[in-house]
C-alpha cells in the first residue's frame, strides 16, 4: 500500500521549510485568499434529491427538494400525505450528509493549507509545469499591459484623426469664403482629408491588433488559467487526503482502524485520480495556447508593423494593401445596417 501512496511519474513531494513564526510570512494575504477559495466551494442544497422511502427506493421516487417549497410542512392543519414524512427525513439525511462530507474536505484542504505554509507539511509538485504556469501567468500580465497601451493609442489617434478632419472643413469653408486664399486653404484642406483618410485606414488596422490580443488574454489565456485554478485546488485536495492516508498508516492496526484505512484509501485514490487528470488536462492546454499564441502574434505584429510603417511614410497604396493581405473591411459610415431593398 505505501508502494502506491509514495509513487508519482512526473511530481515529487517538497518539504517546505519555514521557521514556523507567523509574523515573518509574507504571504498572509495569498494564505487568506486561499482559505476563501477553499470555503467557497460549499454545497448547494438547494439542488438536491432523493429517493422516495429511503436509499433503496426505485427512480421513479426521485423528488426534487425544490418541490416541497411551500408544501405542507408550513401548514398545521392539512394532514400529511401518505410517505410525506419519510420524503422529509429523506431530505433531511441526504443534506445532512452533503453538508458534513463538505465540512469534512473543507476541514482537512484547510488544515493540509495552513501546514504548508508553516512549513509543517509536504506539497506535491510537478516542477515542470509549475514553471510553465508561472510562465503563463507573467507572459499575460505583460500582454495585458501591451494590450493597455495599444488602446490608449488608438484612442490617441482616434482623436487625432477627428481633430484632422474638423480641421479639412475648416479650411474648405475658408477657400470659399475668401478668394484671395483659396488656392491655399484648398491644398491644405485637401491634405488633411488625406491624412483623415489614411488615419482612418490606419484606426482599422489598430482596431483589428487591439481585438485579437484581447481575445488572447482575455479568453484564450483566461481559460487556461481557470483550469489552472481547478488543477491546483485538486493538488491540494490530493495531498490532504494523502496526509490523511499517511497518518493512518503509521497508527495502531485494529479492526476500526483497518475500515478507517480503506475508506481513506478509498478516498485517496478518488483524488489522486481526479488530480492526474487534471494535471494532463492542463499540460495539454499549455501547449495547445503556446502554439496558438505564436501563431496570433506573428501574424498580429506583422499587420501592426506594415500599417505603422505604411501610414508614416505616407503610402497610402502600402497602407490599403496591408488590409486586403489581412482581410480587414473598414466601416463605412452609414453601411452598418443595409436597406430594405438589399434586404429583399
Amino acid at each position: 500500500m505505501s508502494d502506491g501512496i509514495m509513487s508519482k511519474a512526473a511530481t515529487m513531494e517538497i518539504p517546505i521549510s519555514s521557521n514556523g513564526d507567523a509574523g515573518s510570512l509574507p504571504e498572509d494575504d495569498g494564505l487568506e485568499q486561499d482559505l476563501q477559495q477553499v470555503m467557497v466551494s460549499g454545497p448547494n442544497l438547494n439542488e438536491t434529491s432523493i429517493v422516495s422511502g429511503g436509499y433503496g427506493g426505485t427512480a421513479e421516487g426521485i423528488i426534487p427538494t425544490s418541490t416541497i417549497k411551500g408544501s405542507g410542512l408550513h401548514q398545521p392543519h392539512p394532514s400529511p400525505p401518505v410517505g410525506g414524512e419519510e420524503v422529509v427525513r429523506g431530505i433531511a439525511v441526504e443534506k445532512f450528509d452533503i453538508v458534513k462530507k463538505w465540512g469534512i474536505n473543507t476541514y482537512k484542504c484547510t488544515k493540509q493549507l495552513i501546514s504548508e505554509r508553516f512549513g509543517r507539511g509536504s506539497r506535491t509538485v510537478d516542477l515542470e509545469l509549475e514553471t510553465q504556469i508561472e510562465l503563463l501567468r507573467e507572459t499575460k500580465r505583460k500582454y495585458e499591459c501591451v494590450l493597455q497601451l495599444a488602446r490608449a493609442l488608438t484612442n490617441h489617434f482616434y482623436s487625432l484623426v477627428q481633430t484632422q478632419h474638423a480641421l479639412g472643413d475648416a479650411f474648405a469653408d475658408l477657400s470659399q469664403k475668401s478668394p484671395e486664399l483659396q488656392e491655399e486653404f484648398g491644398y491644405n484642406a485637401e491634405t488633411q482629408k488625406l491624412l483623415c483618410k489614411n488615419g482612418e485606414t490606419l484606426l482599422g488596422a489598430v482596431n483589428f491588433f487591439v481585438s485579437s490580443i484581447n481575445t488572447l488574454v482575455n479568453k484564450t489565456m483566461e481559460d487556461t488559467l481557470m483550469t489552472v485554478k481547478q488543477y491546483e485546488t485538486a493538488r491540494l485536495e490530493y495531498d490532504a487526503y494523502r496526509t490523511d492516508l499517511e497518518e493512518l498508516s503509521m497508527g495502531p492496526r485494529d479492526a476500526s482502524t483497518l475500515c478507517r484505512l480503506d475508506a481513506a484509501q478509498s478516498q485517496f485514490q478518488s483524488h489522486k485520480d481526479k488530480y492526474e487528470k487534471l494535471r494532463a488536462d492542463v499540460a495539454i492546454k499549455l501547449k495547445f495556447l503556446e502554439e496558438n499564441k505564436i501563431k496570433v502574434m506573428h501574424k498580429q505584429l506583422l499587420l501592426f508593423h506594415n500599417a505603422i510603417s505604411a501610414y508614416f511614410a505616407g503610402n497610402q497604396q502600402q497602407l490599403e494593401q496591408t488590409l486586403k493581405q489581412f482581410n480587414i473591411k473598414l466601416k463605412t459610415p452609414g453601411a452598418e445596417k443595409p436597406s430594405w431593398l438589399e434586404e429583399q
